[in-house]
């Protein structure tokens, strides 16, 4: 059973949530706040948080940027006002998972909480064969989610964009649309107004350049990104 951590200062959210979720068989805790939020994890070390940015003794943009640095493990679904559309890029770039925008519908939460834990699942599981990527000089090691340049630096992405890299290297060559990253790596649909791809993208680009000035990636207008490196894999021993 699943542990998912409500983080908001209204009591209503928390309640409601709270109930939806156990009725969908998963273990729920409530925060109202930043101290009580971070009180929770450090005593139940739940699976995933549903995070409000506006919170009374902090911004949730925080809590995640620290989670990302001590608890990269932990998935975050953050909640943000429909027009608050920097909080949206700029948790993503901080390393949160998703974003839903208020007010939404529970059973769209749920579909969001389900797509992120069966990425982390998928991650986790154990494989048939330890494979290795390696592209434009990159080696990426899914089991261990790091990539390392040809000097043997590692390149720190977040959990997002890894999953993003990830959905190129086994699809190498191939063009995939905003619609099909969305849906591989997110496990939902595009709305017409959705730029995360697109910000991640961006991001993912810029943090390889740093290392390949080569294009890595390219743009194909309205058909969406395609990896133009080659990709070998090997078997790791």
């Amino acid at each position: 059973m699943n542990h998912i951590l409500i983080v908001d200062d209204d009591p209503e959210i928390r309640n409601l949530l709270r109930r939806y979720l156990e009725g969908q068989g998963f273990r729920v805790s409530t925060a109202a706040d930043r101290r009580e939020c971070e009180s929770r994890v450090a005593d139940s070390s739940p699976d995933l948080i549903v995070l409000d940015v506006m919170l009374p003794d902090g911004s949730g943009l925080d809590i995640c940027r620290s989670l990302h640095e001590h608890r990269p493990d932990l998935r975050v679904i953050l909640l943000t006002a429909l027009k608050e559309d920097v909080d949206r890029i700029i948790g993503l770039e901080l390393g949160a998972d998703d974003y839903l925008g208020k007010p939404f519908n529970p059973r769209e939460l749920v579909a969001r909480i389900k797509a992120v834990l069966r990425r982390r699942g998928h991650d986790d599981a154990p494989a048939p064969e330890h494979r290795i990527y390696a592209f434009a000089g990159f080696r990426v090691d899914p089991s261990q989610r790091n990539v390392l340049a040809a000097d043997g630096t590692e390149i720190e992405l977040t959990g997002a964009e890894f999953d993003l890299l990830r959905v190129f290297l086994d699809r190498p060559g191939r063009l995939l649309s905003r619609d099909q990253l969305l849906d591989l790596t997110q496990g939902r649909d595009r709305d017409p107004l959705d730029r995360s791809i697109d910000v991640l993208m961006s991001r993912l680009r810029r943090k390889l350049a740093e290392r390949e000035p080569a294009a890595i990636f390219r743009t194909v207008r309205n058909g969406g990104y395609q990896l133009a490196a080659p990709v070998t894999h090997e078997v790791a021993p």
